[in-house]
């Protein structure tokens, strides 16, 4: 599978053979050839790119979407993989969570490490090699690099607070190295995202490279998580300036590129079917009717939870009364008169895709799989639902089994909420109101201005259904120190459920059964709310280092 951002043409190979006698290698030049001109030296920053979409997919494909640590998904397989087993066995916590286990499903100590060395060296290269580049040029390409190590230190902040530090002076490198502080290292991501936004251009004369809004975006991103508010609210009006805004349809925000006017969207990764450029999203969370009906098997893995299903609103405000579908009842569920986020996030029992209705009932197209008791759904759905975010519905699995939907990977949406929570916090009511209205009205449901406790539940609610499936919701509740606590507030001591859906003997009726998807409670310790232990391998290299003391 290859991926590159929207903007990036695909890296070529550059070889010289200027001489019958040179001996360089021809799959391959020297770091001096490289950094020598602005052309070659931006294919150099180009391999640095590739770890955002490292950080949004590969890194955590161990364990899959992180929501399956939450109420909001389920992975339906009980066979002992990746998208499978595995995501349950995190969130049903207790002994399985070893040091060892959390370091290879959730860490990423040492991919992000490599990939903040090979960054060091691009810009130590940069600034040893690169001075007969244009002044401005090695400006915008330091901040493009910076952009990403800011980036990048930032998850390893957000999972170990407390890290090891290294910048582009190489001689620095040790084999026993002392952990910063959290403080200091907040300090050194904002240093770098700071220095980028400053030189890096505007979108429109980026010519397709980061730009200043991708480093603004990060800003509003990290700022909030280091509790840095001012921070926060000020990138986010500085993005509101370049001309970024909401998508006037929510669904558009994920199907809409950003070469056809998608103001929302900040960073994205396109893919290209003609290029063998391709993911296998579809593969994994598409209904498994749409490979059943070619034949093929695919699709189903992880599926929404009923829990999530019930956290959207009506289309006119207020939530519905779900109290009847807790048992069980031939009463039609009310997802038709759900908000938009609902219908452009989740496919449910009749909805309509591809020229189809879903049908996600025993016997039906797409089926339905008993947790644990079938270990393996084949497609089928454990919950009654299929994810629809992200899910490409042109997508013709006749045609082609790769998929080529572009991901947004940064958005205004985003921002605005991260606003939101950042003037909560520092005392502004008005700021926080104006914020979540905007995230409201665009979706239509109605706003009245609130204070305390219950602008901080508005907050929290649009984050979660605003924002779902992005994978922002277990770091949410980490960050906010909420997931040791029991549910509905936290993530301990508490079970999924699904629909188990069965025709009848009338047409067009359904049973409709409250099932748990789980087979014991969840369970999230406190020494998962700070810190991931630091991998054993770093602690037998390097002197220097102590386990954290709740991972010891």
């Amino acid at each position: 599978m290859k991926k590159l951002f929207y903007f990036l043409p695909l890296l070529g190979v550059l070889a010289s053979c200027n001489s019958y006698l040179d001996m360089t290698p021809k799959d391959s030049i020297s770091d001096k050839v490289m950094w020598a001109t602005t052309e070659s030296a931006e294919y150099a920053v180009n391999s640095i790119y590739s770890y955002a979409y490292d950080i949004y997919a590969t890194w955590p494909s161990a364990v899959g979407m992180t929501e399956a640590f939450t109420d909001e998904f389920k992975y339906g397989s009980y066979v002992n993989f990746a998208f499978c087993l595995i995501p349950s066995q995190v969130a049903y916590g207790g002994t399985t969570l070893t040091n060892s286990f959390v370091d290879v499903y959730l860490g990423c100590w040492g991919s992000l490490y490599n990939a903040i060395r090979r960054t060091n060296e691009a810009i130590s290269n940069l600034h040893t090699l690169g001075t007969a580049l244009p002044e401005a040029d090695q400006a915008r390409l330091e901040g493009e690099l910076r952009l990403m190590r800011g980036w990048l230190y930032f998850e390893l902040v957000k999972r170990y607070k407390d890290v090891i530090l290294y910048d582009e002076d190489l001689t620095q490198i040790a084999v026993n190295k002392t952990l910063s502080t959290e403080a200091e290292a907040w300090d050194f991501i904002w240093q770098d995202l700071d220095y980028a936004a400053g030189v890096l251009p505007e979108k429109g004369n980026a010519k397709g490279r980061l730009d200043k809004g991708v480093a603004l975006t990060l800003i509003t991103r990290s700022m909030l998580y280091a509790g840095q508010y001012d921070r926060v609210i000020a990138a986010a009006d500085q993005l509101k300036s370049l001309g970024y805004a909401l998508m006037s349809r929510y669904a558009d925000v994920f199907t809409v590129p950003v070469q056809s006017g998608n103001t929302e969207s900040i960073l994205q990764y396109s893919f290209s079917y003609a290029d063998n450029v391709t993911h296998e999203f579809d593969y994994y969370y598409a209904p498994g009717g749409d490979y059943k009906l070619v034949g093929q098997q695919g699709g189903g893995y992880g599926t929404p939870t009923q829990e999530m299903v019930e956290s959207y609103e009506l289309a006119t405000g207020g939530f519905p009364d779900w109290s009847p579908w807790h048992s069980s009842t031939t009463a039609q569920p009310p997802y038709e008169q759900l908000e938009p986020r609902f219908q452009a996030t989740i496919l449910y029992n009749g909805a309509p895709w591809k020229n189809r209705t879903i049908e996600p009932f025993v016997g039906g197209t797409d089926g339905w799989c008993q947790w644990n008791k079938e270990p393996q759904p084949q497609g089928r759905t454990t919950t009654g639902y299929y994810l629809r975010k992200f899910v490409d519905e042109t997508h013709d699995l006749s045609q082609r089994s790769q998929s080529t939907q572009h991901f947004v990977l940064l958005r205004y949406g985003e921002v605005l909420l991260n606003k939101a929570e950042a003037c909560f916090r520092s005392g502004d009511t008005a700021g926080a109101n104006e914020a979540v209205r905007e995230i409201r009205s665009r979706v239509g449901l109605p706003y009245s201005d609130k204070s305390g406790e219950a602008l901080w539940q508005a907050i929290r609610q649009e984050r979660r259904v605003e924002l779902a499936f992005e994978g922002q919701w277990y770091w949410d509740l980490r960050r906010w120190g909420d997931a040791v606590e029991n549910y509905p507030v936290g993530l301990n001591n508490y079970q999924v459920h699904g629909l188990k859906i069965e025709t009848t003997a009338v047409a067009g009726q359904y049973l409709y059964t409250y099932v748990p998807v789980d087979d014991k409670d969840r369970n999230f310790p406190q020494k998962m709310l700070n810190r991931f232990p630091i991998p054993d391998g770093e602690l037998n290299s390097n002197a220097s280092v102590n386990q954290y003391p709740e991972w010891n």
